[in-house]
């Protein structure tokens, strides 16, 4: 009964009654993930040649690398979301897209907000136990949570995939929740439930984390008034990136997808919040893709192996520099 429902509600959406704005839906948001395909894919790129010549040696290098390999997913699935929305392409490939390249999408966003979080706890426990061996923050541990997070993800969207079983026509593929059977729109919905208590988790530990590193930073400033103190400034800097790009990037989406899945869902049929909410999904998870071209910045300003390969700069520093760049490491736990 719900099935036939929902049909009844997308067949009329079609014939012409709820209509989406085709100049944002087919060419701003087109335009805008062209940009960003192409600083995605020159960043992670680089990225790529820079981490191939970085020996894995410890957890820290571990979740780098698995972060990149999301991100460079993500970026390859770019070019097909451009091709779908702009309707560039046969219909057929809007199928594919809803059925396949989305789902891909989706599931290496969440991987790298789960990597992050990872990155964080990594942090943390280098602060908490400086000269203390964690099994945590070994390689095979770094190795086994990541395997875990890829696995974990992958068997939430498997079934997004499989259960999209409905036959695609022209019509049916421009709302890719009419290609998802009854339980298929169950499990979509469940899965972005699940997803978000795994964003905001990580989130709140993120800041729980990172409370005690600015304590520590601070009683660190405490301690001296000399010149080291720029260069802890600049370290506390450091130390925020990741939260900064959990706020940026992440939190505006997470805020809107919950009602656009219940839109998809049939819980919300009138036209014009239908709409409203395809504009602010679609502009929040542009801005959630941006992660591709974020992501290098925490590279850059917490791995110096990475800067050093990625631009051949050797870092050289004076002896007595680089006892001073130890001991705020320790403090903030920025380098590798």
């Amino acid at each position: 009964m719900n099935e036939s429902i929902n049909i009844s509600n997308e067949t009329t959406s079609f014939s012409g009654q709820c209509h989406r704005d085709t100049t944002i839906a087919q060419v701003v948001f087109p335009i805008l993930y062209s940009i960003l395909f192409l600083a995605g894919f020159l960043l992670n790129s680089l990225a790529v040649l820079a981490f191939f010549q970085i020996p894995t040696t410890s957890s820290f290098i571990v979740y780098l690398q698995n972060i990149l390999l999301s991100d460079f997913i993500m970026t390859l699935m770019l070019p097909l979301k451009i091709l779908a929305d702009s309707e560039l392409g046969l219909w057929q490939l809007k199928a594919f897209v809803c059925r396949f390249s989305a789902v891909i999408f989706y599931n290496t966003m969440y991987i790298s907000i789960v990597l992050l979080g990872l990155i964080s706890l990594d942090r943390f426990l280098k602060i908490v136990r400086p000269f203390g061996k964690v099994w945590l923050r070994t390689v095979t541990s770094a190795k086994i949570l990541s395997g875990f997070v890829w696995l974990f993800f992958f068997c939430l969207s498997l079934p997004n995939m499989v259960l999209s079983n409905r036959k695609a026509t022209p019509l049916s593929v421009k709302k890719c929740a009419s290609l998802k059977s009854h339980l298929g729109l169950k499990w979509h919905e469940a899965v972005n439930y699940i997803c978000q208590v795994v964003f905001w988790t990580v989130l709140i530990l993120i800041l729980l984390f990172y409370v005690v590193i600015a304590k520590k930073i601070w009683r660190s400033y405490m301690k001296t008034q000399t010149a080291e103190c720029k260069i802890k400034q600049r370290a506390k800097v450091k130390v925020f990136i990741i939260v900064a790009v959990f706020f940026i990037c992440f939190a505006p989406f997470h805020f809107a997808r919950v009602p656009y899945t219940l839109s998809q869902t049939g819980k919300t049929h009138d036209c014009s919040t239908q709409n409203q909410l395809f504009i602010a999904k679609e502009g929040t998870l542009w801005l959630a893709a941006t992660n591709i071209c974020m992501d290098p910045l925490i590279y850059i300003l917490l791995c110096r192996q990475f800067v050093e390969k990625a631009f051949c700069i050797k870092m050289r520093k004076s002896r007595c520099k680089s006892q001073e760049n130890t001991s705020i490491a320790l403090d903030t736990g920025v380098s590798t």
